[in-house]
């Protein structure tokens, strides 16, 4: 098997929340991030756009949903787009 290429999108709780520690949490559990942007959404809201690369197994990306819902700050995390590497 081969990795797989993941665009998640993180949706903070709410505009005040601190996006540098909800970017050092993620940075800290998946360390194979490739790539972290900011993208608006509207009314000071701004999501997470992030490129992560991670073995091709059965049942991995609703692992890494779990872990991001998980994280302090985060109101959801979906996965958008993927490709095999």
């Amino acid at each position: 098997m081969g990795d797989v290429a993941l665009i998640i999108r993180v949706m903070p709780e709410s505009p005040e929340i601190n996006r540098e520690n909800i970017v050092a949490a993620i940075k800290e559990q998946f360390p194979r991030v490739q790539d972290i942007r900011e993208e608006p959404i509207g009314f000071g809201l701004v999501a997470l756009k992030i490129a992560l690369v991670v073995p091709d197994a059965e049942g991995q990306t609703e692992v890494i949903e779990e872990k991001l819902n998980a994280i302090e700050g985060v109101e959801r995390a979906e996965i958008v787009e993927s490709t095999l590497v």
